[in-house]
């Protein structure tokens, strides 16, 4: 396997950098204080690195902020887990040290509805994803995140999701045998897993890079913005477009600290999330058919896969989400029924799994 020459283990080099924004927020009021001249001074954080959607979403994100809320908030983003990983900066939110993050996988291990984001091949394309918003997110899903202490902002996106590894083409459940595969911090995505067949271990995200690049991982999955941006490709043979799982992202703060703003600036903040749906999404649909391309010019070999193989050896996990998660069938039953009619096909620009 390739092993990039030159390139530095990036752990230390993180936990060095989580301290120093973590001081720098304290400056500032933890992320929420006022600054000069009495501008809310507001944080986010993400785990994208430069150049990931989540970046330029992020950057977008605040660039709208900053003008319109000019001389009463300012946003700052830290992105590249420089306040640690999802974990960590969920529990900042609780703590009211952070103002904002965009967590995705992760919402399954606190609010265990979530994990209806983890069934494989629920969402089958982003206009499916909106109708599952109005019909799931907003009437169900947010008010559980509440109850947890997280408020839920806006629906963004992570992705589709395919995987790399180093030993051999995934093209059905059966090439995943044995294989060490990093998943994010989600049980129902550790269950998907274990189910098809591989050794699912979770790990943050900034930890990734050099797990694949010791061999400690064999593989990860992730939307083919995360394996561009973290240089995944450097250290991974193989890359299967599954498309197994859409992984939604949500804008989110920690319900308390959220309330203690002044209510016009809440209510700017909270529009201008919402309206980013729209850039998020076409952003999206545009890097994966240009990372694709990218991708197909490196050494990887890329492959198709049999998504109806994958979706009957993870039918279990669907059983035992709707037996274990309250309301869990209803949930499943209702994202199902928000498919339009004609949806099915990926969407221009979105790599089919399969080809």
């Amino acid at each position: 396997m390739r092993r990039p020459a030159g390139r530095t283990p990036v752990l230390a080099v993180t936990k060095l950098a989580v301290a120093s924004v973590a001081a720098t927020l304290a400056g500032f009021g933890c992320g929420g204080g006022g600054g000069e001249a009495g501008v809310v001074e507001l944080s986010l954080g993400h785990v994208g690195s430069p150049g990931s959607l989540y970046d330029v979403t992020a950057n977008e994100f605040a660039r709208r902020v900053n003008e319109r809320l000019a001389g009463r908030a300012e946003l700052h983003v830290y992105g590249a887990s420089q306040l640690g990983g999802d974990d960590a900066m969920l529990q900042r939110l609780r703590l009211g040290t952070l103002d904002m993050s965009i967590p995705s996988t992760i919402m399954s291990s606190m609010v265990d509805a979530f994990g209806l984001f983890e069934m494989p091949y629920l969402v089958r394309d982003r206009e499916h994803m909106r109708r599952i918003e109005e019909a799931v997110v907003w009437p169900d899903l947010a008010p559980r995140a509440e109850e947890a202490g997280y408020r839920i902002l806006a629906v963004w996106e992570n992705g589709f999701r395919h995987i790399t590894n180093s030993r051999r083409p995934i093209r059905g459940p059966e090439d995943l045998s044995g294989i060490k595969l990093r998943t994010p911090r989600g049980v129902w995505r550790v269950k998907l897993f274990q189910a098809l067949g591989a050794n699912p271990t979770p790990m943050p995200f900034s930890e990734v890079f050099v797990a694949l690049q010791t061999g400690v991982m064999d593989g990860q999955e992730n939307p083919l913005t995360q394996v561009t941006s973290s240089k995944l490709h450097e250290v991974q043979d193989y890359l299967s477009l599954t498309g197994h799982v859409y992984s939604p992202a949500f804008v989110t703060t920690g319900a308390g600290r959220w309330e203690r703003h002044p209510e016009d600036v809440r209510a700017e903040v909270e529009a201008i999330a919402r309206e980013m749906q729209a850039f998020v999404y076409e952003t999206a649909a545009r890097m994966d058919e240009e990372l694709l391309a990218e991708l197909e010019a490196t050494e990887m070999e890329i492959n198709g896969a049999d998504p109806a193989r994958f979706e009957s050896a993870s039918e279990p996990v669907y059983d035992e989400f709707a037996a274990t998660v309250e309301d869990g069938q209803s949930l499943i039953d209702r994202a199902r029924a928000a498919a339009a009619p004609e949806a099915g096909s990926p969407e221009p620009g979105s790599p089919e799994p399969g080809s």
